[in-house]
């Protein structure tokens, strides 16, 4: 890393230079599989129109749309979306076709409102002021009928010893999810700290990540 973008950032930190220099910096910093609970939590859902908030190298956005969604996929680098698009076009048949790219701050942007049968936010960390404003905003994007899937890592990773970055304020449980649901127009289908196993830096670690998957009432 350089002065500007230190080894070991904090939330200031992690703006748009900061992410087109990481994305730049590695063929992929990501695997080129879609998120494990995206795959779970979705892969029985009829195919619509998603917003992925996050979105990366593409590789949900690309799983989806192989499924036949129609997704928009927004991401603070533009390094990363071009990935996306290369990513997609290789795909070959319609999968370019039904997928948005669209550079956004999703700290200062504001998606449609009832527009999208599938919000999904994967990983995406936070401080808490951004959160607030944030999840209103996805769960308002949400089509009635629609469902919103918000996956993290669960702040127990810090206190049981896993190698997350050391800012505690970036982790969070779903009961900051929900309470951003309106009461009376959601069901909360998911809200769990679900176990798996991560290997880092040759060490492999039981860890656990916050899924939230609520249906908005049609």
């Amino acid at each position: 890393m350089t002065r500007e973008h230190p080894e070991n950032p904090s939330l200031e930190d992690m703006g748009e230079d900061f992410w087109n220099e990481r994305y730049r910096s590695e063929k992929r910093i990501w695997s080129a599989n879609p998120n494990r609970h995206l795959v779970a939590e979705a892969a029985d859902l009829a195919p619509g129109r998603a917003l992925d908030v996050g979105s990366g190298e593409g590789a949900d956005a690309l799983w989806l749309a192989e499924r036949g969604w129609r997704v928009t996929a927004v991401d603070i680098s533009a390094v990363a979306l071009e990935k996306g698009g290369a990513h997609a076009r290789e795909r070959g048949g319609d999968v370019a076709g039904r997928i948005t790219w669209t550079r956004a701050d999703v700290t200062a942007w504001t998606p449609p409102e009832d527009a999208f049968d599938l919000v999904t936010s994967q990983f995406m960390h936070l401080g808490p002021g951004d959160r607030a404003r944030l999840f209103p905003a996805l769960a308002s994007a949400v089509a009635p009928g629609g469902e919103l899937l918000v996956v993290a890592h669960h702040p127990r990773d810090l206190e049981e010893g896993v190698p997350r970055p050391p800012i505690p304020e970036m982790f969070y449980t779903g009961d900051e999810v929900v309470a951003a649901l309106p009461e009376g127009e959601w069901t909360v289908l998911v809200d769990e700290a679900r176990p798996g196993t991560s290997t880092m830096d040759g060490v492999a670690h039981t860890v656990h990540d916050l899924v939230v998957r609520a249906r908005r009432h049609a």
